[in-house]
Protein backbone atom coordinates (compact mmCIF):
# COMPACT_ATOMS: atom_id res chain seq x y z
CA UNK A 1 0.00 0.00 0.00
CA UNK A 2 2.69 2.17 1.06
CA UNK A 3 5.03 1.48 -2.37
CA UNK A 4 1.62 2.20 -4.47
CA UNK A 5 1.15 5.75 -2.38
CA UNK A 6 4.73 6.63 -3.74
CA UNK A 7 4.40 5.77 -6.99
CA UNK A 8 1.21 7.93 -7.27
CA UNK A 9 3.08 10.90 -5.57
CA UNK A 10 5.87 10.26 -7.79
CA UNK A 11 3.76 10.27 -10.91
CA UNK A 12 1.88 13.61 -9.77
CA UNK A 13 4.58 15.25 -9.74
CA UNK A 14 6.25 14.31 -13.16
CA UNK A 15 3.25 15.39 -14.69
CA UNK A 16 3.16 18.57 -12.59
CA UNK A 17 6.92 19.53 -13.92
CA UNK A 18 6.19 18.44 -17.56
CA UNK A 19 2.62 20.72 -17.78
CA UNK A 20 4.57 23.78 -16.89
CA UNK A 21 8.05 23.18 -18.65
CA UNK A 22 6.32 22.62 -21.94
CA UNK A 23 6.53 25.48 -24.24
CA UNK A 24 3.36 26.78 -26.12
CA UNK A 25 3.37 28.62 -29.41
CA UNK A 26 1.33 31.96 -30.25
CA UNK A 27 1.41 33.77 -33.25
CA UNK A 28 1.75 37.36 -31.56
CA UNK A 29 3.80 38.44 -28.45
CA UNK A 30 -0.03 40.41 -27.09
CA UNK A 31 -1.51 37.18 -26.87
CA UNK A 32 0.78 36.00 -23.90
CA UNK A 33 -1.91 37.24 -21.16
CA UNK A 34 -0.67 35.72 -18.09
CA UNK A 35 3.11 34.73 -18.08
CA UNK A 36 4.32 33.42 -15.50
CA UNK A 37 7.84 32.94 -13.61
CA UNK A 38 10.49 30.50 -15.61
CA UNK A 39 7.57 30.10 -18.27
CA UNK A 40 8.88 29.72 -22.21
CA UNK A 41 6.48 30.65 -24.69
CA UNK A 42 7.47 30.65 -28.57
CA UNK A 43 6.32 33.18 -30.55
CA UNK A 44 5.82 32.79 -34.34
CA UNK A 45 5.39 36.82 -35.61
CA UNK A 46 8.29 36.47 -38.47
CA UNK A 47 10.90 38.66 -36.30
CA UNK A 48 13.84 36.20 -36.14
CA UNK A 49 15.77 34.83 -39.41
CA UNK A 50 14.67 32.00 -41.28
CA UNK A 51 14.72 28.58 -39.45
CA UNK A 52 14.17 30.18 -35.52
CA UNK A 53 11.43 31.60 -33.91
CA UNK A 54 11.58 34.01 -30.86
CA UNK A 55 11.36 32.54 -27.34
CA UNK A 56 9.61 34.68 -24.41
CA UNK A 57 11.08 33.96 -20.79
CA UNK A 58 9.27 34.95 -17.64
CA UNK A 59 12.33 36.62 -16.48
CA UNK A 60 11.78 37.47 -12.74
CA UNK A 61 9.94 38.82 -10.58
CA UNK A 62 9.37 42.99 -10.29
CA UNK A 63 6.65 44.81 -8.32
CA UNK A 64 4.42 45.33 -11.40
CA UNK A 65 4.64 41.19 -12.18
CA UNK A 66 6.77 39.05 -13.71
CA UNK A 67 9.62 40.93 -16.58
CA UNK A 68 9.96 39.27 -19.81
CA UNK A 69 12.93 38.38 -22.04
CA UNK A 70 13.12 37.27 -25.60
CA UNK A 71 15.35 35.80 -27.86
CA UNK A 72 15.60 34.30 -31.56
CA UNK A 73 15.88 30.34 -30.57
CA UNK A 74 15.77 27.29 -33.49
CA UNK A 75 12.62 25.98 -34.60
CA UNK A 76 12.48 22.24 -34.42
CA UNK A 77 10.24 20.46 -36.41
CA UNK A 78 7.32 21.76 -38.66
CA UNK A 79 6.28 25.24 -39.03
CA UNK A 80 2.51 24.87 -37.46
CA UNK A 81 -0.24 27.26 -37.67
Amino acid sequence: MLKRCATCLSLLICLAFATTARAGTVGREQDIVDLKLGQRVQVDDGTCPAGQVKEVRGAKMTDKGVSRTSTCVPRFGPKSK
